[in-house]
């Protein structure tokens, strides 16, 4: 029997020994309740980084949105390192692009571009919040596909952009440029390019 209450903790361990025999007297002990380890989502990971540089099966997990995995990260000296560390995970964003999908805001050519950035800067800020806490820069693919979906709106509403994606996403970027406060993205550099 599992409990409907039932949690994902993390423990962490020093050794894979010293993890193996938490795995047998954690089970031991839900056992004894009348509950058991999910034989899917538990495992032991190797928390591989410069200082732990063997391998395993496992070096990498998913909690809470994150992936826990070895990244390339730089101290402020400006020199690059190996640490374990967590960043936006691929279910999270692609939950997240599927929300932008529904918003349908290419559909919007009745709203003004103020009237989307309040409808949705919201949602928008809360992710970056959130999933921007660590390696932000995993979250850019994410926030871009906001500025593709701006571009749509654009082009649909605009007759002189109308069929030209390239130059939808130019006026776009000029846009940012002018106001890069308008969308919480624009605010932290994420924004349309533009041609000068």
């Amino acid at each position: 029997m599992r409990s409907p209450w039932a949690t994902r903790p993390i423990v962490h361990c020093k050794t894979k020994e010293q993890a193996e025999e938490l795995w047998t007297a954690l089970n031991r002990r839900l056992g004894e309740c009348g509950l058991e380890l999910h034989p899917d989502k538990t495992k032991v990971v190797y928390c591989k980084d410069d200082d732990r540089t063997g391998s395993s099966e496992n070096e990498k997990f998913d909690f809470l949105g994150y992936t826990f995995r070895a990244r390339r990260s730089k101290n402020r000296w400006g020199k690059y390192f190996i640490n374990f560390s967590p960043a936006i995970s691929n279910k999270a964003s692609k939950r997240i692009r599927e929300e932008q999908r529904s918003w349908k805001i290419h559909l919007r050519s009745d709203k003004s571009l103020d009237d989307i950035s309040k409808m949705f800067n919201p949602a928008i800020r809360g992710w970056i919040n959130y999933y921007g806490r660590y390696y932000p820069s995993a979250m850019y693919p994410t926030l871009r596909h906001i500025n593709r979906e701006l571009g749509q709106w654009a082009n649909r509403k605009y007759k002189k952009l109308r069929g030209h994606k390239r130059r939808s996403e130019h006026w776009l970027g000029r846009v940012a440029r002018r106001e890069p406060a308008l969308f919480a993205h624009w605010k932290m550099g994420i924004r349309p390019t533009t041609s000068g």
